[in-house]
């Protein structure tokens, strides 16, 4: 295998890009009308792709928003992040949470409508 990343389908791609810029730091590595591909500069591996689900690329069939799916990403410092979504606006599902598991859990809704899973470990 070369490479694996994951496409969330959108009305606007660079708009739901905004997201996931301020509040995780990832940066636009490709950008098109249609296609916008995120790295993170921490992260060389990560690949993140936003794609317009009316582009012709997407079959008929399949365009409908994000369903059925959590995405998950761990950061150092939850509530930092959740300090940030209410600062500018973002839908917050469920406040910083800590879990039976480990985790202190941030839920947001990113604006293609996919559940955003932000966790980190909790201190010891």
């Amino acid at each position: 295998m070369n490479r694996h990343f994951v496409n969330v389908l959108c009305q606007d791609p660079s708009q739901t890009a905004l997201f996931y810029q301020s509040l995780l730091g990832m940066t636009r590595h490709y950008d098109m009308d249609w296609f916008v591909l995120l790295t993170h500069p921490d992260m060389p591996g990560l690949e993140f792709g936003l794609l317009q689900i009316d582009h012709d690329s997407v079959p008929a069939a399949h365009r409908s928003g994000p369903a059925g799916i959590i995405l998950t990403f761990v950061v150092e410092d939850v509530d930092s992040v959740h300090e940030a979504a209410q600062a500018t606006g973002v839908e917050i599902v469920t406040p910083p949470t800590d879990m039976p598991y480990g985790q202190r859990r941030l839920l947001l809704r990113d604006p293609a409508g996919a559940l955003v899973d932000v966790s980190a470990p909790v201190p010891a």
